[in-house]
């Protein structure tokens, strides 16, 4: 039976779906995980590059190699376009991008042969820049096709985790989707219900949908810049009176970012900048992260305490072995404190789509929760005080709109 291909290319993870008239389901992409950590490390040997976990493992073990992550967010900007070093030769970040993408289109030939695909989008891949966003997506369809997929269409992210909610839900009601990636915060109002998932077209059902440029890997940014980096110098005193520079700071805070830290002028920088330092044992610390190429562990960290602090009021940050100063214990309210900004972008994403579709918080039947950062406290507080009512449903965190992207396949593509 001819089986219908969704791919979820995500900020931070990736899924491979596959439908046919029984239904959809997730291939297994590393052992019997279905989700790929969207992470490349590409080795200095020639050797081909590694992917997922088995990437972030060879990174970890201090393999020579250059481990690259959060590539979607070079999408929309002129990042997509340039170089960077690994080995003897320079690989565009294109290039990176497609060698990842086609991991899993090998996946997909594997378990089901066949050229059609859905592709899924976040609502804006750039925020106020309708000329990046279309870049964005042509890129990306240059890509999948380039990978081998004769057909490519795309659908919103929030969309396909809404045709993976309606799969069980029990009756029409209007639904708020709100999808919070690793890159993007999407949000639709979507009408849904059993008798509505054969019908040819859906267009009518979308009521809303809008997204902004806010995900986990904002929130890990802004987490590291505020109980991690201080430890490293950033925002430290200088004897001229002034601070610091930031910017080598943000790199290091921002996954995409990290590998621009590797060269000789930034080793050359650090050092001078040591020596005006009023805390020259701080900027000891950056100038070890940095020689060490610790940048992705101390990000991985990073995101594992934010994890943390989701079930816990504290956590530890284990850094003293990387950076050479100590383990700072975090609080829940110091990182809700850290990331109060996006999170009243999202307040405002979640009020302007209600209005968008018309619906006073009452019509709304379920806030339906999906993407990784969905499971932090502060952004269900924010759905609960936007819709005080209505229930809230957690699906797959990280395979709801791989799912639905295979069920759009098949309504598509047959």
């Amino acid at each position: 039976m001819t089986q219908a291909c969704g791919i979820d290319f995500g900020t931070s993870n990736s899924t491979v779906g596959l439908a046919d008239g029984t239904g959809a389901r997730l291939l297994a992409l590393e052992e019997v995980s279905p989700t790929l950590p969207s992470a490349v490390f590409w080795q200095t040997e020639g050797a081909p590059p590694l992917f997922g976990r088995a990437a972030i493992a060879a990174y970890l073990e201090g393999e020579d190699g250059r481990l690259m992550r959060g590539l979607k967010s070079t999408l929309g900007s002129g990042l997509i376009h340039e170089k960077t070093a690994v080995g003897g030769r320079a690989v565009s970040f294109r290039e990176v991008l497609a060698r990842f993408i086609g991991h899993l289109r090998a996946a997909q030939e594997a378990a089901a042969p066949g050229g059609k695909v859905v592709l899924g989008r976040p609502v804006h891949f750039v925020d106020d820049d309708p000329a990046a966003d279309a870049a964005a997506e042509a890129t990306l369809a240059e890509i999948a096709r380039d990978c081998g997929w004769d057909e490519v269409a795309f659908q919103y992210e929030p969309i396909a985790a809404a045709l993976h909610y309606e799969q069980t839900a029990p009756k029409e009601e209007l639904v708020l989707i709100v999808d919070i990636g690793g890159g993007t915060s999407d949000v639709s109002v979507v009408r849904v219900g059993p008798g509505r998932a054969a019908l040819p077209d859906r267009s009518s059902d979308i009521l809303a949908n809008d997204g902004i440029r806010v995900g986990g890997t904002d929130f890990d940014r802004l987490l590291s810049l505020s109980e991690a980096l201080p430890h490293l110098g950033y925002l430290a005193s200088t004897k001229g009176g002034g601070t610091m520079p930031r910017h080598y700071y943000l790199d290091l805070a921002t996954w995409h970012r990290i590998n621009a830290l590797y060269t000789a002028r930034t080793a050359s920088d650090l050092k001078a900048l040591r020596l005006v330092a009023n805390q020259p044992d701080r900027v000891d610390r950056m100038i070890r992260v940095v020689a060490g190429r610790h940048g992705h562990a101390l990000a991985m960290r990073v995101e594992a305490a934010k994890v943390a602090l989701s079930d816990s009021e504290a956590t530890r940050l284990p850094m003293s072995d990387l950076t050479g100063g100590p383990n700072p214990m975090l609080q829940r309210d110091g990182f809700e404190a850290a990331v109060e900004a996006p999170i009243a972008r999202i307040n405002a994403l979640l009020a302007r789509v209600l209005a968008d579709a018309g619906l006073t918080p009452d019509r709304i039947g379920t806030a339906f929760l999906t993407g990784g950062s969905s499971q932090l406290p502060i952004l269900r507080a924010a759905v609960r005080g936007v819709l005080p009512e209505a229930a809230i449903a957690t699906g797959d965190m990280l395979g709801s709109v791989g799912t639905g992207l295979a069920l759009e396949a098949r309504r598509r593509f047959g």
